[in-house]
C-alpha cells in the first residue's frame, strides 16, 4: 500500500537554492504526524517519496535526499541535453528488454493513472484489462 503525500512546491531560500522536497516535509509536519509517518515506515511502508527501502521515517528522508542530490550531480556533470539522452536510452533498454507489446502495455497502465488512484487501480475500476505479463518478462 502506498501512502500520497501531496509534496508543497519547493521554497526559494535565501541562498538562492531551492529548498527539496524532504525538507518541505520536514517543515510542514507536526510531532504526530511525523510519529505516524515514523510508524508506517517501520511496518515497510514507503512514506517518503525517493525513500524506498528505509525502516523509518528519518531513513525514508536521509535516503530521499541522497538520491536526489546525486540526480542533481549526475544532471550538472552531463549538463540538460546529456541528462535527457540518459533517460532516453535508459527507456529505449526497457523497452528491448519488454517487447514493443509490453512497452505499450505499461504506457496503457501509466496513461491511467491520476494524482488520487495508480493506473492499477483505475483499471481495476474502469474494468480495463492490463496484462501485466507482457512487461514483467521479455518478449523477445
Amino acid at each position: 500500500m502506498w501512502m500520497r503525500l501531496t509534496l508543497p512546491r519547493p521554497k526559494l531560500l535565501s541562498s538562492g537554492r531551492q529548498q527539496s522536497g524532504v525538507a518541505a516535509i520536514r517543515t510542514m509536519s507536526t510531532e504526530q504526524e511525523r510519529r505516524e509517518l515514523d510508524e508506517l515506515a517501520r511496518r515497510g511502508e514507503t512514506v517518503v517519496p525517493g525513500g524506498t527501502g528505509g525502516k523509518s521515517l528519518e531513513a525514508q528522508e536521509h535516503l530521499a535526499e541522497g538520491r536526489s542530490r546525486g540526480g542533481q550531480a549526475r544532471r550538472e556533470q552531463l549538463g540538460t541535453e546529456g541528462y535527457q539522452e540518459l533517460g532516453h536510452k535508459g527507456g529505449e533498454t526497457r523497452k528491448q528488454q519488454i517487447g514493443h507489446e509490453g512497452y505499450q502495455e505499461m504506457g496503457r497502465k501509466g496513461g491511467l493513472s491520476t494524482m488520487e488512484e495508480s493506473g492499477g487501480e483505475r483499471a481495476t475500476k474502469a474494468g480495463i484489462p492490463i496484462d501485466e505479463s507482457k512487461y514483467t518478462t521479455a518478449q523477445h
